[in-house]
């Protein structure tokens, strides 16, 4: 895993050629840092974000942005005006529409083979926040959604560290091709093909929307997979301790991004930050052989979603 610099010169012409390496770039488990944010807010906006007042209740980590909905989920603000909520609501749909905006031509290879996911700010604090183990951003983990199944999607994910002096500071790990070996099936069984009645049930109720309707089968084999090493990972204190890491500190008004399905990572300290997540569809991939899904159907000899 390394980290690599996109510099505004790099930006001022995408074509197809430096769009896919790009994605290859992130498909291997680099780490694309922006140094100068190319989805930048008014000073206004970051000034509201950054004096938000929040609950220290704990109860949500983050502020979520549901584009599907166009609704803001999480908010607890003190004595929070109609005004407030829907300049907060503003905010996060614009900052939700310009990443894409971005995104659609930087990684070109990818358009129109994504779902736009939730977009999220994170106004806490992250050094010795006070969580269950299963939540806690501080421990080394790859990520995998109990409610939202990808069904081998990939997770991508693009942030913005919007503090303004400070550095937000990751730890990350051996990308999930050199880590899943040590984990599966020794701690973790490897995942098993869906039966052809499972998979079909979970078609079509993927296609009539009726995927809440269905907890028994919406999750694929992969996606149990993945939401067991989401927590193993976590609950390894071998690994915590041992696991091979490597700093990154994110400068305030820089952007990065990273397929966090695949790139162990931990968030150690920073707070102010947005981010926008994708689901990038397998086909979509320029390396598929990088990609967690590719990696167990090797491990596997099977097809798994």
């Amino acid at each position: 895993m390394s980290v690599v610099t996109i510099t505004p010169d790099q930006l001022q012409t995408i074509d197809i050629s430096a769009a896919t390496l790009w994605c290859r770039q992130l498909e291997e488990g680099n780490i694309l840092l922006f140094p100068e944010t190319p989805v930048p807010l008014p000073e206004a906006d970051t000034h509201f974000l950054r004096t938000l007042e929040q609950s220290s209740s704990g109860l949500h980590k983050n502020l979520a942005y549901k584009p599907a909905l166009d609704r803001v989920s999480g908010a607890d603000m003190k004595h929070a005006d109609a005004a407030a909520a829907a300049r907060l609501h503003v905010i996060l749909r614009r900052y939700s529409q310009d990443v894409t905006g971005f995104l659609t031509r930087f990684l070109l290879p990818y358009h129109a083979q994504w779902q736009l996911d939730y977009a999220s700010f994170r106004p806490q604090e992250e050094r010795g926040r006070d969580l269950p183990l299963r939540r806690r951003n501080d421990l080394m983990h790859t990520d995998a959604f109990p409610t939202r199944p990808t069904h081998g999607a990939r997770i991508l994910r693009f942030f913005n560290n919007l503090h303004a002096t400070r550095t937000r500071d990751w730890i990350t790990g051996e990308p999930f091709a050199k880590l899943a070996p040590q984990f599966a099936p020794q701690k973790i069984p490897m995942p098993t093909p869906p039966g052809g009645v499972a998979r079909g049930v979970q078609s079509l109720g993927r296609a009539l929307g009726l995927g809440r309707a269905l907890p028994a089968v919406k999750r694929s084999a992969y996606d149990s997979f993945m939401m067991r090493f989401h927590n193993l990972l976590k609950e390894d204190a071998g690994y915590q301790a041992h696991g091979w890491r490597e700093a990154s500190f994110f400068p305030p008004g820089s952007s990065w991004m990273v397929y966090t399905d695949m790139v162990p990572h931990a968030v150690l300290a920073g707070q102010f930050a947005l981010e926008q997540t994708f689901l990038v569809a397998p086909q979509a991939m320029v390396a598929p052989e990088h990609s967690p899904l590719g990696v167990l159907e090797r491990m596997s000899g099977a097809r798994l979603v």
